[in-house]
């Protein structure tokens, strides 16, 4: 065993892994059961997927919470992006506590107060609560969580390529989307990735702020769950499953294939100089 990494340490990643990942296994290999009690196998069928997708309500959930999870995550990426510049380039400015409190707060705070808070802002500006209101609320809590990661990024950038693209006469908006951007992209898309996890996976926020006709796929399963689990529920969490490992894999090339991009830049300009 090398030195590090003890029978102990071993032993307890593999513990870990397994509690996570043994009940997600179970679920996608018992969405294929032909028995509709899903602790009883009776064999592979893929009777439930069809039967899925003749569930109008699991749909019309799915295709809310796609479109919320899609629009939210992208609205949350640009905000937290530019909150994110703002604390690191900005230095000190005043209110610059406020705004950094205002900017982490949802991280911290518990989401039954986050989703309360909110509920009782939209009823007092007389906001009909539905679709819209969701994806307000999913940008609010998901914008922090970009905010930190692109800062985190924003820490280590070297600013000497931004003012030698200044000095040959770039402006600073062109600056940001042809030197800045292209850096930090893989950052951005991380935070985009998480953003869009998040809103998919959120329950309690989506409970207190939801509407008429925009109920959010955990909302229909929870509800469904209390009346018991089947079949279609384990085949729409499998789906979900894969909607979400597909992101990741994308994410994952998208970000190395920008990370090679980057070192290649790097050292054809190491060898131009």
């Amino acid at each position: 065993m090398r030195k590090g990494l003890s029978w102990f340490n071993v032993s307890s990643i593999v513990l870990g892994f397994a509690f996570l990942y043994i009940p997600i296994l179970l679920l996608v290999i018992y969405s294929f059961n032909a028995s509709r009690l899903v602790t009883v196998w009776a064999g592979f069928s893929v009777e439930w997927y069809f039967k899925l997708f003749q569930n109008q309500q699991l749909l019309d959930a799915a295709w809310v919470t796609l479109r919320v999870a899609f629009l939210s995550a992208s609205v949350a990426t640009v905000l937290g992006t530019l909150a994110a510049i703002t604390l690191t380039r900005y230095g000190r400015f005043h209110g610059r506590m406020l705004f950094s409190g205002m900017i982490y707060a949802p991280l911290v705070m518990p989401e039954v107060i986050t989703g309360l808070s909110l509920l009782l802002l939209f009823v007092a500006v007389g906001f009909d609560r539905g679709f819209w209101t969701i994806t307000l609320a999913h940008i609010t809590f998901t914008m922090c969580f970009v905010s930190v990661v692109v800062q985190s990024r924003l820490v280590t950038f070297d600013r000497s390529l931004e003012e030698a693209a200044l000095d040959l006469g770039c402006t600073p908006f062109k600056t940001f989307f042809v030197i800045t951007l292209p850096i930090i992209l893989p950052a951005v898309i991380s935070g985009w990735m998480l953003a869009f996890t998040l809103s998919l996976d959120d329950l309690v926020i989506a409970s207190f702020t939801t509407g008429p006709g925009a109920t959010t796929l955990p909302m229909r399963i929870y509800s469904q769950v209390r009346l018991g689990v089947t079949p279609e529920i384990n085949a729409a969490c499998t789906i979900l499953i894969a909607i979400v490992t597909v992101v990741v894999i994308f994410a994952s090339i998208m970000t190395k294939r920008q990370e090679v991009e980057r070192e290649r830049a790097e050292r054809l300009a190491a060898a131009e100089a």
